[in-house]
């Protein structure tokens, strides 16, 4: 008689064994196939058959994960789904209980215009630093798309409605198929060597991701990095986003949102003309009163400060100093007179004919520097009093105007002495010899300080 062994599982503690070495040894994974025998029970799972040429496996896919899906597979379609590998415990079956699905085709794609996205992302192709402003109003818009498709009719119509003054420059191209990426990058390229648009325009009208699979080229999207000129895409519908438009300057939702952009609304332009021309106006006449009554108190205060005065003041201490310039010649004069008139005496007292003589060649001699010493002594004095006069003219306010330079006050009056003490966009008052000049300050560049004068 046999004894029974002590490990017997049952089947259903093989079948929960089996599921957890399942469960262990495989992560989620991708699976593609075809769908067969597809079944949508009232519990809303899904039950189906994922097949190839050689092997098939059991799927089930629950409703809290296919209810989030906008796919709606049929028997035929080929798919990629994300699942679990498990075990279906009540008939021992292994199956895949998907998380995701997608169209196999659609995927692809997907992960392709993922990987080049995130390769230029990578080397900085989308940074906003490389992003070029929109011109404000532009004279020329070049549009590349299609002659014959809607996006080039929506584009012509925003542009007549909203700022018909500028002129529409088409770049043919087809936008669909595999040449229109090389076609795309050519219109590009010569668009920016002839340069006769201000901004140009990619457009296409909506699609699915095949469709618009040429937007998604990488040569394409470094040519419109390239490009000098700004360009704006506007490809599909809202919800539609390729490369390009990341490459380009500006992403707009639609073709007729691309449109919109790089114009602005003539009517809103000359609203704002209109407003700008009357603030204008009022700023102007504001200015000009106010530029009249500082003239008026500016005439009041020169005539409270009369020059005129200041000038007689300077003039009496010319006068005074001249007059002491007079005393000190006619001083030194004397004082000469009496030297040689004591030389004189000594000469008289000295009877020898030899000390005579030699007396009178002293005596010539003397006469000489005498009158040297005179007239070097005139010079002098003249030229003192001609420096003088120079410097009494020099300190003259008047004068010193009258060689070029400028009084330089602000509106509350105050001379300015240093490009320290004025902003940008300040006004100023200039004084000149003759007349004076109002000013708005530019730039500010201080300077060095020069030493002053005045000890």
């Amino acid at each position: 008689m046999s004894t029974a062994p002590d490990n017997v599982y049952s089947v259903s503690q093989l079948n929960a064994a089996v599921r957890g070495l399942l469960d262990q040894s495989f992560p989620l994974l991708w699976v593609e196939g075809e769908i067969s025998n597809l079944a949508r029970p009232r519990s809303g799972h899904w039950y189906f058959t994922l097949k190839d040429e050689q092997s098939q496996v059991r799927c089930a896919m629950f409703a809290n994960r296919n209810r989030l899906l906008r796919l709606k597979p049929a028997d035929g379609d080929q798919v990629m789904i994300r699942a679990r590998v498990g075990l279906y415990a009540p008939r021992g079956e292994y199956q895949l209980v998907a998380e995701h699905m997608e169209a196999a085709g659609a995927g692809a794609l997907q992960r392709a215009f993922d990987a080049l996205k995130q390769k230029l992302g990578d080397e900085g192709l989308f940074s906003d630093a490389l992003k070029q402003p929109l011109p404000a109003a532009p004279r020329r818009i070049g549009v590349i798309t299609s002659p014959t498709g809607a996006a080039l009719r929506d584009v012509v119509s925003v542009l007549r409605r909203r700022f018909p003054m500028a002129r529409v420059v088409l770049y043919p191209v087809p936008v669909q198929g595999d040449t229109a990426a090389a076609a795309i990058r050519r219109a590009l390229e010569t668009a920016d060597r002839r340069a006769e648009c201000d901004v140009l325009l990619l457009v296409r009208g909506g699609g699915a991701i095949e469709d618009l699979w040429c937007f998604n080229d990488e040569k394409l999207a470094r040519a419109l990095v390239a490009c000098r000129l700004p360009v704006v895409a506007g490809v599909g519908h809202e919800t539609d986003v390729t490369i390009a438009d990341f490459a380009a300057d500006l992403r707009a939702p639609t073709p007729s949102a691309a449109a919109e952009l790089v114009c602005p609304d003539q009517q809103a332009l000359a609203a704002r003309v209109r407003d700008l021309r009357l603030r204008l106006s009022r700023a102007h006449s504001t200015h000009l009163t106010s530029c009249r009554q500082e003239l008026q108190t500016l005439e009041r205060r020169l005539r409270a400060m009369q020059p005129q005065k200041r000038l007689a003041a300077f003039m009496q201490q010319l006068d005074e100093r001249e007059s002491r310039l007079t005393r000190a010649v006619r001083g030194r004069l004397t004082q000469q007179q009496w030297h040689l008139s004591a030389l004189i005496r000594r000469l008289d007292q000295a009877s020898p004919k030899r000390r005579r003589d030699r007396a009178a060649a002293t005596l010539d001699q003397l006469q000489i520097r005498l009158a040297s010493a005179m007239r070097q002594t005139r010079d002098q004095a003249a030229q003192r009093h001609g420096a003088l006069l120079r410097q009494l003219h020099t300190v003259s306010p008047l004068a010193t105007l009258e060689r070029g330079y400028a009084i330089a006050q602000t509106d509350q009056d105050r001379i300015l002495r240093s490009a320290e003490q004025a902003r940008p966009g300040d006004r100023i008052r200039l004084r000149l010899g003759r007349g004076e000049l109002d000013a708005e300050v530019i730039e500010c560049r201080p300077g060095t300080q020069y030493p002053s004068r005045r000890k």
